[in-house]
């Protein structure tokens, strides 16, 4: 825990409640293994209706641009004044880069036995990528797709024309031999319903023929099932009368999704494309491999 005060400060009756209820939440995320964004705590808080009523905009609503400032500035004290665990709240869009150093030769050789890595996909018939809307949402991915040794990507909204043309590069040249899957996740709104669209059609005009993008979330139906806080959607949106026709004025964003969801889903449909048994063999031989290289570290260890 790392609950340091660098301000004095004095929360209000409320302001504390509001600090009470964000670190049983931030508690929980990190009992499950998780990072917690603000912007996921924040949609915690509105699905647990757990804000003051005063909070309401003039549509009774909670979940508004107003809310969100106004809890940014009450973790941003809390934090200050020590009432928030300075570890519990993570930003995924700024990370320091660094070298890696090392005590001995012997430390290094321990490390890349802990590292080495055989494709346990390679002999699949299908080759699978996960892309996620957001890069706050990357953390969540990083929670699982390593595990299934799937490579995933954040995208940043819309993306460039580069990152696509490389991704399509890379998905023509595993076409030679397989079936392509690319699994999406993002926002249900005006522009994160259409993102999945505009992937596929770029990837086609680059010549992929046999990448297919399927869209896992958020849809209409994990809405009424999960009930994710909902905002309004931005009528600025070119996509928004289309959107409006088909789905209303609401939208809901994937941060509202709990963790452990996304990463069901992300176990689900990796599962469905993957042969266990021919992953488990490559996994045992990538066991033997990592097994002769602490062999070596261990020899050069007892040299010194």
């Amino acid at each position: 825990m790392a609950n340091i005060a660098y301000i004095k400060y004095r929360p209000s009756e409320v302001t504390a409640r509001i600090l009470g209820f964000s670190n049983t939440i931030i508690d929980e995320f990190q009992a499950d293994g998780f990072d917690v964004t603000l912007r996921q705590l924040y949609y915690k808080m509105v699905a647990r209706d757990l804000f003051p009523d005063e909070w309401r905009d003039e549509e009774g609503n909670k979940n508004n641009p107003k809310s969100y400032r106004k809890f940014k500035a009450v973790i941003k004290n809390g934090r200050l004044g020590g009432f928030v665990d300075w570890d519990g709240i993570v930003d995924r869009t700024r990370k320091l880069e660094s070298n890696s150093h090392w005590e001995s030769p012997s430390e290094l050789i321990n490390a890349c036995a802990n590292q080495f890595r055989l494709d346990s996909r390679k002999d699949q018939e299908i080759y699978v990528e996960v892309w996620v809307e957001k890069e706050a949402m990357g953390g969540v991915l990083k929670s699982i797709c390593p595990k299934l040794d799937v490579p995933y990507f954040a995208c940043k909204g819309y993306d460039s024309l580069s990152m696509i043309w490389r991704a399509a590069m890379r998905f023509r040249k595993e076409e030679e031999r397989r079936e392509v899957l690319l699994f999406y996740f993002g926002d249900h709104d005006p522009s994160g319903i259409d993102m999945a669209r505009d992937i596929q059609d770029r990837l086609d005009m680059f010549g992929c023929s046999n990448t297919m993008v399927e869209r896992i979330a958020l849809t209409m139906g994990q809405v009424e099932k999960y009930k994710p806080p909902s905002c309004p959607a931005k009528i600025k949106d070119s996509r928004y009368e289309g959107y409006r026709k088909k789905y209303g004025d609401e939208a809901w964003e994937l941060d509202a999704l709990d963790p452990r969801t996304i990463v069901e889903l992300i176990e689900q449909k990796v599962g469905a494309a993957t042969d266990w048994q021919k992953r488990d063999l490559l996994l045992q031989e990538q066991g033997n491999c990592r097994e002769q290289i602490r062999e070596i570290a261990d020899s050069l260890k007892n040299k010194n």
